[in-house]
């Protein structure tokens, strides 16, 4: 399933604001892992319907996915 390009960016500015918020991170630190990550992959590709999840959801596959990296 896709969704609407318009309103996954929102979706994307959601979670990049809530996983830089629990992390310490700015929102470009945020912003930039958020890209590089195999979550946002998963959203972007509509694998598993992720773009359905909530924001705090996908803010804590990053949290892990992040913790995971460091």
């Amino acid at each position: 399933m896709t969704a609407n390009p318009i309103l996954l960016q929102k979706k994307y500015a959601r979670v990049v604001e809530q996983f830089a918020r629990k992390n310490g991170l700015s929102l470009d630190e945020a912003l930039d892992f958020f890209y590089h990550s195999e979550t946002y992959r998963l959203i972007s590709e509509g694998v598993s319907d992720m773009h359905c999840m909530s924001d705090g959801y996908l803010a804590g596959e990053l949290t892990m996915e992040y913790h995971n990296e460091i």
